[in-house]
């Protein structure tokens, strides 16, 4: 998603009104953004909820279980009453800061194969450039085939304030347009696209650079191309994001 103000996928950032919650290591934040304050900001419906910590910056990997157990409480929230669960990792395996579906599906408890009544299924469908196959053309086709309860799709966002770069995790049920964090949209994936619940998780890992001229100049102009901006230990923020998020996904339906 973006508008045109401010480059983010995250509705704490896009809209400010919210509910906030803060048991001390997470805040937990719920906004809904209903169809008057979408044709307003450009966003799409649907109920956000993001929690924010500091665990994964700090390496504090001995808190990583309390942020999964939060993390799956909330995707649970959103998955009420659904066995059948098929979990699309998105983005390029091969770019570090785009590879956090990968790095999910990659540790998912997966088990459709020994238990077809309640089951995690999942993929890696990677992107256009490397397959020729659109994401949505695949997870569609698959959606169509093995008929789920519910889709999640998991994919890196991009965030309006670098301080939210791997220590925010955003869950709704507004669906995700693949690509659209990096000005490169393709097919929407959501209930209306595919047919069914469409639930999406990720994590920021990007800013622009006229965010980051933004947060520092005062002019907060930034001449020439924008160019996309990541941390330089991002191939440790992503495995240690990917870990939380499969280990949510595992607790609540594997």
């Amino acid at each position: 998603m973006r508008n045109s103000i401010v480059n983010t996928d995250m509705a704490v950032e896009f809209y400010k009104h919210s509910h906030k919650t803060d048991d001390g290591l997470v805040r937990y934040y719920e906004i809904e953004v209903d169809a008057a304050m979408s044709e307003k900001l450009g966003k799409p419906c649907g109920k956000y909820a993001t929690l924010e910590t500091s665990v994964v910056l700090a390496g504090n990997s001995a808190e990583y279980d309390r942020v999964s157990n939060a993390l799956g409480a909330c995707i649970s929230s959103y998955c009420d009453g659904y066995d059948k669960v098929f979990v699309a990792g998105l983005g390029n395996p091969d770019l570090t800061a785009d590879a956090l579906g990968d790095r999910v599906f990659k540790r998912l408890s997966v088990n459709r194969h020994v238990s077809p009544d309640k089951y995690i299924c999942a993929l890696a469908p990677n992107v256009l450039g490397m397959t020729g196959i659109e994401s949505y053309d695949i997870i569609c086709a698959v959606t169509e085939r093995i008929k789920p309860d519910v889709v999640i799709v998991v994919d890196a966002l991009t965030a309006a304030a670098t301080e939210r770069i791997a220590s925010a995790f955003q869950v709704t049920d507004s669906g995700i347009t693949p690509g659209s964090g990096v000005d490169n949209h393709r097919r929407r994936l959501d209930a209306r696209s595919l047919g069914i619940p469409v639930v999406s998780v990720g994590v920021p890992l990007v800013v622009y650079s006229s965010t980051i001229a933004r947060e520092y100049c005062s002019a907060g102009e930034c001449n020439g191309h924008d160019m996309i901006v990541t941390p330089k230990d991002v191939d440790i923020l992503v495995e240690d994001c990917a870990k939380i998020i499969a280990n949510a996904v595992n607790g609540v339906f594997a």
